[in-house]
């Protein structure tokens, strides 16, 4: 290698600041032995001041071990705050649970037209609603590996559990669960309901659904199964339907081919609660869209709630009980007019005008007009009233039958049976999005992707983040509760995590860690380019890029100056507000960049960003696009008053064998002098650089994504994790900065530096680089690393000059400097770092340098290219080696107890006979000094008493509903240890006299027969998936002349009365018409029915004839 020539010049210090591995490198990269003595007082030619900071700070480079790599610079990050430095990761997160990963999160450009909306469970199976059907899991099947590599499942799912799913509907909107006729009802965004049977044969043809109807115009938001077997669902403007068990009972009888007489049969029994409430034009409920139906079954009520009113309804009776808002205030709404009194067809009549308003062009500057104004507006109004924060997002009831909502602020809030707010807490600022509850726990899902543990009294009992987007819905299914996130994964928490099993999990899962992890490695593009305003030229673009992606996986291009003008900047600003983006020069260089790397064929455009002159745009390889995904945008301004965006940052992020790696284009304050604000625009975009959705995110069906697939409307991504404390960008596995930088070379004049650079002594002209100074102060770029600059300065030039004869030779003759840079930080948190899941992604650097033949800018283009390795985890493997430390004796050992045990506990009778009107009751008592038990009372089936039949047949109604007749209070609850509970049962009246949507009703109406009801009281422990029972039988005598004698004597005393028909019990088969399950009883068929007293064994064993097995 030649020599480096150095000629002596008086006006030049040959002072340098010491390396740390006492060397320093030429241009070329040689090793050359330092000068010594450090003063760091420079001084320019010309006598002013250095415009630098002076920073005893270390700083190092690093030199490759391969050989291949360039040598780096680092930025000193020593005293830099948590946010600059590289995110920790591990192979099993320390301070989260172990999960069951039952559909890894997916990319977002395989899930269009597939997102997952909701989920519901049961103890065996999973159900989710999706835009295109419904989906379901066997949960025996958990921890089977994926089906998609080679199988059935298309891309996005190949590393998801086995499932199966439905026919082509409409999207689905919500999901209700119903046991008893094992079903699993699903509300559209048709207006339609749809039934799936439980026990369908699942195989990979797509399963078809039972009975459906047209429920309402618009979508249906929301469903619940009422104490009575009803289906309520809520829809737009407030509408509410309950559809009558008895009407879908009959439809389920009817065959097949008479599916059409079915539906109609359903659509016409509705019940419009609306109208019902509705007197003289005035509605007495809010026309807020229906958000939640919440069903009571402790006190057979139905909650209603819109985002800020709440609705109180009878169950049986389907009364209006109370409405009031979030505050608990009582809501007088006389002065509301309906929107119903025209009936469901006025729901279709605000579309059409909403649709005809839409179709009338407004101006761009009257759009951004309004739109500036609203702005101003929602700001007055959120500073001027905080109690608009308080709008409801979900709700849950607990065990103890409380009610739990959660709001848009974090604030969850406490209500009683009747509708009396108890009391407000809040552990996170972030939006509630669900709940569920299990035992005396209940679980919370926030907006930011944490999942929290609290007790019946709101005291936090854990919070880990559980997603790393929104957790939109949470259900317990099979001993878990199962999260699914707005991107579609799905996982699964143990019910008693966090406990000892996680000590026992987490440890045994790192172990494995070789089983699992899989290794890759990409070559990164990356170009930086202030074109001045400029046309794109097709030799230029070839010289700069064409001529180095051939072996390249990502490319990546950030330009400045692509449009400019005073104009044109505030056009874009007034954009911006109101979410548009782009520019047809903007397009036009993407479109001659495409050309250039060959894209439609070898490269595929996977979207970009564009702030005023700024613009970023990324090409990924046909080969890998598999594999890369989820590309958010994000752009910062810095100019004036940080509104305009002619100084500032554009950035996307992406999705890479599932790390996160972020680039980002900035254009930083110019001028020699102006260094400190250049540090605080870096400081400016890395805080404040927000990633979401952009209108130009190209082929991933941006248009396409559903709203609920988006997350919530109106949350803004910088709030969405404020609880963190981190940026996006801190949260990033790669980051790779590029741009005009504007950072310039200091204490130097511009012939010494036109002579230093022909010369070629970059080692000189580096040591008064403003960028690397400051960073060496630790002042910008903490800890970021950049190759050791050897090419020539990149500013600034004369238009169509070649070679070094072209820098400025203007009047200003502005010195030459490194302006354009591209810099870098992966996961390392020192070099000796080697890729693996604790360090998933090392990146090095194979080419750094600019093209001077590019004439065409006063800047020229640079260009880096990175070989990146990355760690990463084959998400079914990892399912299948945690099912086996699962189901390994030790942890079958450590979850027995908590998952097993049920107190012991007594009935007090196990036959109950009721005439007109009269009540009587039973008593269950905890056995236990120790633990609560919590029970639930459903109703196993009812039979008609007929005089010349000796066998019963017993039909159930949906969701184990009580018949009309009959009233069980409470209907579940909570028995504390040595405490007693006592559970009325009464005989009403119930006659529908109304006609329901213009016919009279009356086939289903309560019959004058005798009856008799299997009420089965169901127990658990606090977090047991272990159950037992009692059963009690409930007769009804219409007429005295049915009731034997002791009845009489019996007086609603609670007493044993024998019934005078014999019984028999066998359980029933489910029909593939969606039947529900008849049960035929015989007298003495178990050991518990002829006894004066019904014992369940004690929790603790696992055998007995009462006990429920485990699905």
């Amino acid at each position: 290698m030649e020599p480096i020539q150095r000629q002596k010049r008086t006006n030049i210090k040959r002072n340098r600041p010491q390396l740390q591995n006492k060397y320093s490198l030429d241009e070329r990269g040689s090793i050359v032995s330092n000068y010594e003595g450090d003063d760091n007082s420079f001084e320019s030619s010309d006598g002013t001041p250095v415009i630098c900071s002076s920073s005893n700070s270390s700083y190092e480079y690093t030199t490759s071990s391969d050989g291949q790599s360039l040598p780096e610079f680092i930025g000193n990050d020593e005293n830099a705050p948590e946010i600059f430095k590289a995110p920790r990761r591990a192979a099993v997160h320390p301070k989260r649970p172990p999960f069951l990963e039952l559909r890894p999160h997916p990319l977002r450009e395989t899930q269009v037209g597939k997102f997952l909306r909701t989920i519901e469970s049961t103890d065996t199976q999973l159900w989710a609603g999706e835009e295109c059907g419904v989906r379901v899991w066997k949960l025996s099947d958990a921890y089977e590996p994926g089906i998609g590599v080679g199988g059935r499942a298309r891309r996005g799912d190949e590393e998801a559990a086995p499932f199966y799913e439905s026919v082509s509907t409409a999207p689905t909107m919500c999901l209700a669960i119903d046991c008893g006729s094992k079903l699993v009802w699903s509300g559209h965004k048709d207006g339609k309901i749809r039934s799936w049977n439980m026990d369908e044969e699942l195989n990979d043809d797509p399963f078809q659904e039972g009975l459906s109807w047209q429920a309402h115009r618009g979508p249906v938001l929301t469903m619940a199964i009422s104490s009575y077997g009803d289906i309520w669902s809520g829809s737009e403007n407030g509408v509410i339907h309950v559809w009558p068990w008895e009407a879908i009972d009959k439809s389920l009888s009817l065959k097949i081919e008479e599916r059409h007489m079915a539906s109609l049969l359903v659509e016409k029994s509705y019940v419009n609660l609306r109208s019902q409430v509705t007197s003289n034009g005035v509605c007495n409920i809010s026309s807020q869209d229906v958000k939640v139906l919440l069903c009571d079954k402790l006190v057979a009520k139905v909650w209603a709630f819109g985002t800020s009113s709440i609705s109180l309804w009878d169950a049986r009776t389907r009364e209006l009980l109370k409405v009031h808002n979030v505050d608990g205030h009582i809501e007088n709404r006389a002065d509301m007019p309906s929107v119903q009194d025209q009936g469901v067809e006025d729901e279709m009549n605000v579309k059409v005008v909403t649709k005809l308003k839409k179709e009338k062009p407004q101006g761009f500057l009257k759009r951004s007009r309004h739109a500036i104004a609203g702005a101003v507006r929602r700001a007055a109004s959120k500073s001027g009233n905080e109690e608009t924060k308080l709008k409801t997002e979900a709700v849950v009831i607990a065990s103890n039958g409380l009610i739990y909502s959660g709001c848009t602020n974090g604030i969850i809030l406490q209500w009683d049976g009747n509708g009396n707010r108890i009391q407000e807490f809040s552990h996170h600022p972030c939006s509630v999005l669900c709940f569920c509850t299990y035992g005396s726990r209940i679980w919370v899902g926030y907006v930011s992707g944490i999942v929290q543990v609290l007790d019946l009294d709101g005291v936090l009992i854990a919070s880990w983040v559980a997603h790393n987007g929104p957790v939109i819905k949470m259900v317990v299914g099979n001993a878990h509760v199962f999260s699914l996130a707005t991107h579609g994964g799905i996982r699964g928490w143990s019910i008693i995590s966090p406990g000892p099993l996680d000590q026992i999990v987490r440890p045994e899962l790192s172990k494995r860690e070789q089983i699992y992890k899989r290794r890759e490695n990409i070559k990164i593009l990356v170009g930086t380019w202030n074109v001045g305003q400029g046309k794109p030229p097709h030799d230029s673009l070839m010289t700069w890029l064409g001529s180095a992606v051939s072996d390249v996986s990502i490319l990546v291009v950030g330009l400045q100056e692509v449009e400019m003008g005073a104009g044109f900047l505030a056009m874009s600003a007034a954009k911006e507000t109101v979410g548009l983006e782009g520019s047809a020069i903007g397009n036009l260089w993407q479109d001659a960049i495409g050309k250039v790397v060959d894209e439609g064929s070898t490269f595929e455009r996977v979207g970009s960003r564009q702030l005023a002159g700024l613009l970023i745009a990324i090409w990924v390889r046909a080969t890998v696009r598999t594999f890369v995904g989820d590309l958010d945008a994000g752009a910062v301004a810095c100019g004036l008053g940080r509104t305009f965006g002619n100084k500032g940052g554009v950035g996307l992020r992406l999705r890479v064998y599932d790390r996160i790696m972020c680039f980002v284009n900035c254009h930083f304050a110019a001028h020699l002098e102006a260094v400190n604000r250049r540090n605080a625009d870096f400081s400016h975009v890395y805080r404040t650089m927000a990633f979401s959705r952009s209108s130009h995110l190209l082929n991933n069906a941006s248009a396409g994504v559903s709203s609920a697939a988006q997350g919530p409307r109106g949350i803004n991504p910088v709030e969405s994790h404020p609880g963190k404390g981190k940026p996006d960008l801190a949260e990033a596995d790669l980051v790779i900065f590029c741009g005009d930088f504007n950072y310039r070379l200091f204490g130097i004049s511009y012939d010494d530096a036109r002579d230093l650079v022909s010369q070629r002594s970059f080692d000189w002209l580096r040591e008064r680089d403003q960028l690397r100074a400051e960073m060496k102060a630790g002042k910008v770029f903490q800890g970021m690393r950049e190759a050791i600059v050897t090419f020539t300065p990149t500013y600034k030039f004369d238009r169509g000059k070649p070679g070094l004869g072209g820098y400025d030779s203007g009047e200003k003759k502005r010195i030459p400097a490194w302006c354009d840079r591209i810099l870098y930080r992966d996961n390392r948190s020192s070099s000796a770092l080697e890729c693996n899941l604790e360090c998933p992604v090392v990146a090095s650097i194979l080419q750094y340098d600019s093209c001077m033949e590019v004439l065409e800018s006063d800047h020229k283009p640079v260009r880096c290219k990175l070989n990146i390795e990355i760690a990463n985890v084959d998400r079914s493997i990892r399912r299948q080696e945690l099912g086996k430390i699962i189901n390994s004796q030790k942890a079958k050992n450590c979850v027995h107890n908590e998952l097993h045990f049920v107190p012991k506990t007594d009935v007090s009778t196990n036959r109950i006979v009721l005439q007109n009107q009269e009540t009587s009751s039973f008593k269950i008592t905890n056995k236990s000094a120790i633990d609560s038990a919590i029970f639930q009372i459903i109703c196993e089936g009812q039979a008609i008493i007929e005089e010349d039949k000796q066998d019963l047949v017993y039909s159930s109604r949906g969701a184990f509903g009580f018949p009309r007749w009959l009233e069980v209070l409470p209907a579940s609850g909570v028995i504390g240890p040595d405490q007693v509970a006592d559970v009325l049962v009464r005989h009403e009246d119930f006659h529908l006299t109304e006609l329901l949507d213009g016919f009279p009703q009356t086939w289903w109406s309560e019959d004058a027969h005798d009856k008799e009801v299997i009420l089965k009281v169901v127990l658990r422990g606090n977090w047991s998936s272990e159950k037992r029972s009692h059963t009690v039988h409930i007769r009804h005598c219409y007429s005295a002349r049915s009731t034997q004698p002791e009845s009489s004597k019996n007086n609603g005393s609670g007493k044993n009365s024998e019934g005078s028909c014999s019984k028999k019990h066998s359980e029933g088969s489910g029909s593939k018409k969606h039947r529900g399950t008849n049960k035929k009883h015989s007298e003495g068929s178990g050991s518990k029915h002829g006894s004066k007293q019904s014992n369940s064994d004690d929790g603790r064993s696992l055998n007995g004839s009462e006990k429920d097995k485990k699905s």
